[in-house]
Order: C-alpha cells, then structure tokens, then sequence
C-alpha cells in the first residue's frame, strides 16, 4: 500500500557552534525547555500533522538519539507499516561511505523511500523548534502543481546571508535563488524543511549522485529550478533553529515568559516525548523560585530565578541560580552562584563556587561559539568546590582544583581535559 507522504529527517549532523553540548551527544538528542529533546519537536509535528511513516538519517555520535527513538512508541510512531526508522550511512557489498551532504544522505537511502512509492517526500531538520502543520503545507504544494516547495520565513536583514533566500512573485513561485549569498536581494529565508514530489527529487538525486558534498541548498534545488516548478510556502509561526548556544539560550530562556510566544503545553498541538518514571520535584519551604521550569524528581533547596532546570536536578542550600539552563542529574552544591550559564546533564559542581563573574573578556579558544557573558559546561563534567569562573568560558571533564590558579578561572579561558567526555 503506497503512502501519500514520506518524512525524511536530517538528524546526523554534529552541531559544531554547539560544541561541549554535543561533543558526545547528536544536536537533535539534546535536551530542552526541561523536559524534552529538540528531535521530539519534528516528531511531534509529523504525527500532529498525520504523517505516520518518517525515516531519521542519522551519523555523528548516534548511540543517545538511537536509544531515545527506539521503536517510536512515545509519539505514536511504532507501526507495523511505517512508523519510525533510524537510518545510518547506507553499507553495501562493495563497502559504505559516510553521509556527503544532506541531499546525499537522502539518496543513499532512495530504497528506504521507494518501499513505501509515496508521491511526496518532506526532508525535515532535526534541531529546530517550531509547530508546523505539515498539511497546509502539503496541500499548498498540491495547489500549485509544485516540483519542489520550500517553507520559508521573513528574518532580519542583518541575518539573511546566514540562509539560503528567495525572491518569487506574486503567486509566490520562486524566480532566484541564492545559498547563503553574501549580499542578499531578499529576506525571505529558507527553513530547511522542503516537500518534494517524489519522482522530481528521485530523478535529481541519481543525477547529482556524483556531486561532492551533495547539498539541498547548494544542489538540488538549483537542479529543480531550472528544470521546473519551485514554490515558496510563507510560515509565520514560531521558528527557531538552534544551531548555536546564544539561540539554544535565548530560546529556552523565552520559554519562562510570562505569556510565551511558544507554548509547549497547548492540548491542540502535543508535543510528544520519551519520559521517565520519576518522582515529582521536591520544593525546599526555605527556596525561592520565579519564573522557571522545574523539571520532575528536581530538588530545590536554594534560590532560582529565570532557568530552566531539567529532571532530578538538585540545588542545594543558600545556592542562587540566575539565568541559566541546568540539566538532567546536575547537582549544584550548597552556597554556589550560577550566573547565565548552561551546564549539561550529569554535572557536579562543589561547593562554595560562582560562575559566571568577572568582566566579560572573549573566549580565547572558540571566540565564535563561546560568547554573550556565558559559562559552557559539558556532560558529566565535575567543578570543584572553592572555585571562581568568568563569562565566556567552557569546562569540560572531570577538573580539579589544581586546575584553577588561585581558585580561578578568567573570563575567556577554558578548561577542555583531554580523553574526557565533555
């Protein structure tokens, strides 16, 4: 029985401007708003959205993200016909080859796609947040008679040449496009989330098959362009793409307005996840929490302000936590300050600490990545007790106070243990 649509969802890339979140962990498996991962947001608007067959393409440090997804369960996606599966670079009889781009990524999995003969494809990302109907936008695609549609969005001028952009007429049909063009005619962006008519993108796939780095962007859609039909479909809902730590921040910290433009709990629009059988959080009579998100089994003994705080973490007494994301598992010791930070999961941090003091001085390492103020912490990373650190730091493993010249750590400088997990 043929499918009408098939989601393909790019999960292998390695979220570099993510960096100590992802060193060990693929960017859609990490965590978000306390209780969820950025992959469950594709997911869920897959199922919202009646699509019941999606395949995740997935490369860079894959074993998390495999055993979240599992069979599919928590979003409806176990089915004996369709549902979810993981896809690794594709291994034949003469050898395998890693993923070359995100289009060759596709076309190494064309059987996957061809065993269900659906008429459309939707190639998905997999480390943005947003809620999108995929049906109005299908069904755009099918008035137009469209090739190839692209779902795009207005974004500031200032960061257009960070995207591929268009310029369409009045039917929005699309008459240029440009991949990441330095100096943009347009700020109508591509979100990287396009519906293709199969037997258009099969054919352009074996014919790019060949094309280092075979791209969607750089590729296929010139190829579609200029040998037929391709539409842009306006979105004009809530998008972020996470790729970097001051979005993967700002996002999460919008989360705890007081009226947030992106709602996770609306009844309308789930969003689905893998949850664990945890107690409920533990409120300290002697804490002080505004405006945050406590994940379940959290303990919170100290002060919270403005954070998000993930499942089963503990802050301890007389502990102050501003403006900050803190994982699943971290422990906080007693009488620490944590300024606008964002610590990854199964976390120890001593005793008697402050982080994210001194003036703001730029990352000597990554100046690119680690910036804004912010102190970086990676997964199962240990903080000694009795240490100071500045803004724009990044720690990853297990430090020691032998690690910290008087007890410090400056502003811009790191500490990266070498063979650690970060």
């Amino acid at each position: 029985m043929a499918k009408e649509i098939v989601a393909m969802l790019l999960a292998g890339g390695q979220g570099s401007r993510l960096y100590a979140l992802t060193q060990n962990l693929a960017k859609p498996a990490v965590p978000f708003g306390g209780k969820y991962r950025i992959i469950d947001f594709p997911l869920s608007n897959c199922v919202n959205s009646g699509i019941d067959t999606v395949g995740i393409l997935t490369q860079y440090q894959p074993v998390v993200l495999n055993e979240y997804i599992g069979n599919g369960q928590p979003w409806d996606l176990d089915r004996l016909y369709g549902g979810v599966h993981v896809l690794p670079p594709y291994q034949k009889a003469s050898g395998s080859d890693w993923f070359k781009g995100t289009a060759n990524a596709i076309y190494q999995h064309i059987s996957f796609i061809d065993r269900y003969d659906p008429e459309y494809v939707i190639i998905l990302s997999g480390d943005q947040i947003c809620k999108q109907d995929y049906r109005e936008f299908l069904n755009f695609h099918k008035e137009k008679n469209a090739d190839c549609t692209i779902a795009m969005l207005e974004v500031p001028w200032e960061e257009a040449s960070r995207f591929g952009v268009a310029i369409t007429d009045a039917e929005k049909r699309i008459l240029e496009f440009e991949e990441k063009p330095a100096n943009p005619r347009s700020n109508l962006a591509s979100m990287g989330i396009y519906i293709f008519t199969w037997k258009v993108l099969k054919e352009a796939l074996i014919e790019l098959s060949d094309q280092k780095g075979c791209d969607f962007g750089k590729h296929v859609i010139p190829y579609c362009h200029e040998r037929g039909s391709i539409y842009a479909y306006e979105y004009n809902g809530y998008w972020k793409d996470v790729g970097t730590l001051q979005s993967y921040w700002e996002s999460n910290m919008e989360l705890i307005d007081l009226i947030p433009e992106f709602n996770l709990y609306e009844e309308f629009w789930k969003i689905y996840t893998k949850s664990d059988v945890i107690p409920p959080q533990y409120i300290s009579p002697d804490s002080v929490i505004e405006r945050a998100i406590i994940g379940e089994g959290a303990e919170i003994y100290g002060k919270v302000y403005n954070s998000v705080i993930g499942p089963g973490v503990v802050i301890g007494e007389n502990c102050e936590v501003r403006d900050s994301i803190i994982m699943k598992g971290t422990v906080i010791g007693e009488n620490t300050i944590v300024n606008k930070a964002i610590i990854a999961e199964n976390c120890y941090i001593g005793t008697n600490c402050e982080l994210g003091v001194f003036d703001e001085v730029p990352n000597s390492w990554k100046p690119d990545i680690y910036t804004n103020g912010m102190v970086t912490i990676g997964e199962n990373s240990i903080v000694p007790d009795r240490v100071r650190i500045g803004k724009n730091t990044a720690i990853s493993g297990g430090t020691t106070i032998d690690d910290y010249p008087r007890g410090i750590l400056a502003s811009g400088e790191n500490i990266i243990k070498a063979g650690d997990r970060v």
